[in-house]
This record gives structure tokens, C-alpha cells and sequence, in this order.
């Protein structure tokens, strides 16, 4: 037998808790919705807005924050992008004018993505149709006792996730 070192740290821990048949049916619906939902949105932001989701969700976090401006590092952290994806995703929004960069006047180490007019005046425009998708896909089907949960549920996923990337 050969010493082979454990590919991660579960492998070591406890055996393989293989999915029950319910278990397995819930799954692969959620991720039936991981990889449909996404697309559905991606669809209507470009049929409606000529925005990817990725661009649409960069402009919606500047437009959130006090003078439309955020560190490029930072709007690479809460889009969940990297640095050099959000670099290329900027400088398309830039050739459009919706985005410019400049200097963090706080410390000249950081660059700054800034929202401009033409780009918040886009955003505000695609918001309705966006939200209208979001709702019909998302919301309304649940009633609210229902998206409590999926709120709940939710956030206890992120939580994990959170914990296993820390």
C-alpha cells in the first residue's frame, strides 16, 4: 500500500455521507436553479438593457455607494469577481461612459471605479425590467411565510460558504 496524503481535509475526517434519494431529488433541483436562474437573468438584462448580470450588478453597487464611487478592490470583493475580471469588465463599461477610474484621492495605491451620469441615468433605466424578471422568477411564487425561508435558507448556504472559503 502506498502512503497517500488525503486530497482535502474531509477525505481524512469521515467517511462519504452519500445523498438519500430525497436528499439527492432537492439537490439537483437547487442546482437546476443555480444554473437556470442565472442565465434567465443574463438573458433579460441583455435583451433589455445590453448588460451582462455581472456588468448590471457592478453599476447597481456604485450607484449604492456616496458619490456613485467604490474602490476597484472593494466592488471586485462584493461582486465577486477578481481583480483582473473586474479590470476588463470596467474598461468595457468605461468605452461605453457609464463607468470611469481614477485615483483614490485617499491613498494614491488604489484605484477608484466611479459611476457616471450616462452610466447611473442606463442603470436606472434597466432597473424596472430587471426587477419585473427578479420578481416573477423569484419573488412572487412564494408567498411570504415562503420567502422568509428561502431567505433563511439562503443565508444559512452563504454562511457555510462563507465559513469554508475563511
Amino acid at each position: 500500500m502506498t502512503d497517500r496524503k488525503p486530497r482535502n481535509r474531509r477525505e481524512q475526517a469521515e467517511p462519504t455521507r452519500w445523498l438519500t434519494a430525497d436528499e439527492e431529488a432537492a439537490w439537483r433541483a437547487f442546482a437546476s436553479v443555480l444554473v437556470r436562474l442565472p442565465w434567465a437573468l443574463e438573458c433579460q438584462l441583455q435583451r433589455d438593457a445590453s448588460l451582462s448580470f455581472i456588468e448590471y450588478h457592478a453599476l447597481a453597487m456604485l450607484s449604492e455607494t456616496p458619490h456613485h464611487t467604490r474602490r476597484m478592490s472593494d466592488l471586485a470583493a462584493v461582486t465577486n469577481a477578481s481583480l483582473s475580471r473586474l479590470s476588463h469588465l470596467i474598461k468595457r463599461l468605461e468605452a461605453r461612459g457609464f463607468v470611469r477610474r481614477e485615483a483614490d484621492l485617499t491613498d494614491g495605491r488604489y484605484t477608484n471605479a466611479v459611476l457616471t451620469e450616462a452610466g447611473y441615468e442606463h442603470l436606472v433605466a434597466s432597473a424596472p425590467a430587471h426587477v419585473a424578471t427578479v420578481r416573477q422568477l423569484v419573488i412572487d411564487p412564494f408567498t411570504k411565510a415562503e420567502l422568509r425561508q428561502l431567505h433563511t435558507a439562503a443565508e444559512r448556504i452563504l454562511n457555510g460558504i462563507g465559513q469554508q472559503t475563511a
